[in-house]
């Protein structure tokens, strides 16, 4: 997903969680100091929930052995919103991948991954299943099974767009669009016409030409977007051709006739979820949707593009994009 500003947005672009963050306010004086808050919540949210660092408090679960775990409101609020994906999608978006991802070669900032090329041995194996793992919001305790690894990858980016544009929409009192590598949520007032968000198949800068493939324009005034694909986050290990949609019933990488799914929802988080699920689930996407009431834009391997009713209407291009995804 990429932005671009008007004349009275501003708009600051960093990276974080090991993706591009973009932040777009609708009062520019007020972009530095929203920008603080930003970093200071991701700074939180990474010291929850990163499955890369071994000081993080997920990464302390996997030493718990099936011990009860007094967590952070933020963690459990982050594994609250894990399970609702995993309930909501039958399970296709399931957190107990963590180490069947770990097992294909992501075990690291993706960076580092994309230089590593020794071979694998590919097993289907199902995860564990989020069923397994219970949380008492009342007392914010955790309890996963032991040999269990959590991987919140497929909701945590989403739902930290969610909270951060929630949280600085009323401290700041304007518009605010909070993209974390395409993973776009916006609160408070949008300005005329919507935020614009350029959907595509791999997320890049909003001044840059999009990669080969197609793309779309779109607006949204409220919720959030998101576009979970195979094209961006791929990695060889030996002869395998590797990407991070892990099919929970294989541990494998879903084997999925679309290469994007773009959905738009009340929550960026919501939106994740249901793309992320809508690749696992395969042939019978789209229809999967459209009985929820998602609009969506899937792209299929060979580029052809179907869309679910709602998506939304395309935005002229006079105005320019506020972010991509």
């Amino acid at each position: 997903m990429a932005t671009s500003t008007r004349r009275t947005t501003a708009a600051a672009d960093w990276r974080a969680l090991g993706t591009s963050v973009r932040l777009v306010t609708t009062d520019p004086t007020l972009l530095d100091s929203c920008n603080l808050l930003l970093a200071r919540h991701l700074a939180e949210v990474d010291a929850a929930c990163s499955r890369f660092r071994q000081d993080s408090e997920l990464v302390a679960l996997d030493q718990a052995q099936g011990r009860p775990v007094r967590v952070s409101p933020l963690l459990a609020e982050a594994l609250a919103v894990a399970l609702r994906a995993a309930a909501a999608t039958d399970g296709a978006v399931d957190p107990t991948v963590g180490s069947a991802i770990g097992a294909l070669g992501y075990d690291r900032d993706f960076r580092l991954v994309q230089d590593d090329g020794r071979p694998i041995r590919l097993t289907v194996r199902p995860v564990p299943g989020w069923r397994a793992v219970t949380l008492d919001r009342a007392t914010d305790t955790v309890t996963v099974p032991a040999g269990v690894r959590l991987d919140l990858g497929a909701t945590a980016k989403a739902w930290a767009a969610d909270k951060a544009a929630a949280l600085l929409a009323e401290a700041a009192g304007c518009g605010v669009l909070v993209s974390l590598g395409g993973d776009t949520a916006v609160a408070g007032e949008p300005p005329a016409g919507g935020w614009r968000i350029r959907v595509q198949d791999a997320t890049g800068p909003v001044d840059e030409t999009p990669a080969p493939g197609t793309y779309a324009t779109v607006s949204i005034r409220s919720g959030g977007l998101a576009t979970s694909g195979t094209t961006s986050r791929r990695w060889r290990r030996g002869a395998h051709d590797l990407h991070h949609i892990v099919d929970p019933h294989t541990g494998l990488p879903a084997e999925t006739p679309w290469r994007t799914v773009s959905v738009a929802a009340a929550t960026c988080a919501d939106a994740n979820a249901a793309g992320t699920a809508a690749l696992v689930k395969g042939a019978g996407a789209q229809r999967w949707l459209a009985g929820l009431g998602l609009p969506a834009r899937l792209v299929a391997n060979d580029g052809t593009v179907v869309t679910t009713p709602g998506w939304p209407a395309f935005a002229p291009a006079r105005s320019g994009p506020e972010a991509a995804a």
